[in-house]
């Protein structure tokens, strides 16, 4: 009995050694392939910021924020899906050594989809005196979806390039044995993207058309295949 698991101990070493021998016998190709898109971002996020007058006749953030939710309502923008509040905060003053005066600010992440409607947003909430409104960032609502379109595109692009190192040699290639993705996740919380007005008219009545940098998205990979 002893002397079987000595003989059994000693040739698991050696089938390891066969196998991982065999593996590095067999023939080869690796190759590596990158592709990549531009897509045009389908949600974007503007900051929202009210704040109290600090003069006499000053308008609440309550009173702002009412007339902020007719004009988006106007829009055709669902407030209760596409406005969340981020922050509120209160800054105390001390006037005359004695008494204080509580200036409030709200701030909104506002969602819209599309450049057109953001335009018509900053134009009529800078109308009824909110100015302080920039874009926060783009995403693209079906991105993972598309990495893995790309990832899959890039693999055909591997094989395409091995059958073209191959032909010459009269080779063939046969099934992958490795393959690693070597892409990089696409980060939403990224900076913020340009801007630009596509067009602009002197009316003011007019919207503005704003255009937005597109979301460039790509995939790497490397894929071994073996040599018939």
């Amino acid at each position: 009995m002893k002397k079987q698991l000595i003989y059994l101990l000693f040739l698991i070493p050696l089938t390891t050694m066969a196998q991982s021998k065999n593996f590095l016998d067999v023939a080869y190709l690796e190759t590596s392939a990158q592709v990549d898109t531009l897509v045009a971002p389908d949600r974007i996020y503007l900051s929202i910021t009210i704040k109290e007058q600090d003069s006499k006749g000053r308008k609440s953030v309550e009173e702002q924020e009412n007339k902020m939710a007719k004009e988006l309502k106007a829009l055709g923008i669902n407030i209760d899906k596409q406005l969340k509040i981020k922050d509120v905060s209160s800054n105390f003053k001390n006037y005359f050594l004695r008494s204080k005066t509580v200036l409030k600010s709200k701030q909104f992440s506002l969602l819209v989809y599309d450049g057109l409607t953001a335009g018509k947003t900053m134009a009529a909430l800078e109308d009824i005196g909110i100015a302080n409104t920039y874009l926060e960032r783009t995403e693209y609502s079906k991105m993972d979806e598309l990495e893995l379109e790309l990832k899959g595109n890039a693999v055909k692009k591997a094989k395409q390039k091995a059958i073209a190192l191959t032909k010459p040699l009269d080779q063939k290639i046969g099934a992958a044995i490795h393959i690693q993705d070597n892409s990089q996740p696409y980060y939403r919380a990224m900076a913020t993207p340009r801007m630009e007005m596509k067009s602009m008219a002197m009316d003011s009545a007019e919207p503005l058309d704003i255009g937005f940098e597109k979301i460039k998205v790509e995939s790497t990979v490397k894929v071994t295949f073996k040599l018939l």
